[in-house]
């Protein structure tokens, strides 16, 4: 009867054993790829056309901000392009004929009205102030006819070129802008988190939205340095949550940590929290999008070779 007992003992004690090595069980949280999308202009919020929940396509709109004082600043960008243009054209190809003849003009009216000033003052018709006054319109005049005679300095031209490039950049800017009053999604991806209201002001790089791939997520869990040498890549896992004990959700193991770290302090209680463990990271298709990030999970590693090759 003893003899019977031990080796039903023994049996069970293989039994389980045996089980212990074929399977790896540890605890983590659901992860997934998430991108925080953030407002590229502030304004007014006058348009959301997602919720939370919502399945979004990269290039979607997600919601429009006023861009009123933006066309504004564009429509004077333009005419600034514009007369910096004219005016590099100008500084090309020199002064016209014509405005080398009328500037003749005003030089000679101003050397006649200085002549007459000076003999007015001679005669004390005419204060000092008067005649400064009358003799500085001459000095402009003789400035602006030389400048048209001999026309620009190469480096005058190049600071015409500067401004015209300089008006251009800002009216491509201040287009940028206005292109960014919609709010686009960068990725595709589930809206986890909508962070604004329609009318409500926003700041320039808010963080407006949060989109998070669903499709497939990640399970990273903490196990032992000799239960990690029992792990491959590709072992082939089952995932369980609580709200659906009986589901196993199939997954994959795509990573393990070659660094030994300390257990998370979200993990576990404090005595483990001190032990030294490596990370593993597990794959899982989601196309129900059941599970979700931040969703504590349980995970059941087949370490036993069969099905994993």
């Amino acid at each position: 009867m003893k003899i019977t007992l031990f080796v039903l003992i023994v049996f069970v004690f293989i039994g389980c054993s045996g089980q212990n090595d074929r399977q790896i069980k540890a605890s983590g949280t659901i992860e997934a790829t998430e991108v925080i999308v953030s407002a590229k202009v502030g304004g007014e919020v006058l348009k959301i056309l997602v919720n939370e929940g919502s399945q979004v396509v990269k290039g979607d709109t997600l919601a429009i901000v006023d861009k009123t004082d933006l066309e504004i600043q564009y429509e004077q960008a333009k005419a600034n392009v514009t007369a910096a243009d004219a005016q590099y054209k100008l500084a090309v190809l020199g002064p016209r004929e014509e405005d080398i003849a009328q500037a003749e003009a005003t030089l000679k009216n101003a050397e006649d009205d200085l002549r007459r000033s000076e003999e007015l003052f001679k005669e004390k018709s005419i204060s000092q102030k008067q005649l400064e006054d009358v003799r500085t319109r001459y000095i402009l005049a003789k400035q602006s006819y030389d400048k048209l005679k001999r026309g620009l300095r190469p480096e005058e031209i190049e600071a015409a070129k500067g401004k015209l490039d300089a008006a251009i950049a800002q009216l491509r800017s201040i287009s940028k802008k206005i292109k960014d009053t919609y709010i686009i999604a960068p990725a595709s991806g589930v809206v986890t988190q909508k962070g604004i209201e329609e009318g409500e002001t926003i700041l320039p790089n808010a963080s407006v939205f949060k989109i998070s791939y669903l499709d497939r997520v990640f399970l990273m869990i903490y196990v032992s340095e000799v239960e990690l040498a029992k792990i491959k890549l590709n072992h082939k896992a089952n995932v369980f949550i609580d709200g659906m004990p009986e589901k196993a959700f199939p997954g994959t193991v795509i990573y393990t940590s070659p660094i030994a770290e300390f257990t998370p302090k979200n993990i576990q209680t404090k005595d483990d929290r001190t032990k030294l463990v490596f990370g593993v990271k597990i794959e899982i298709s989601n196309p129900d999008h059941v599970l979700k990030a931040g969703m504590p999970a349980d995970a059941v590693i087949d370490v036993s070779g069969i099905g994993n090759e």
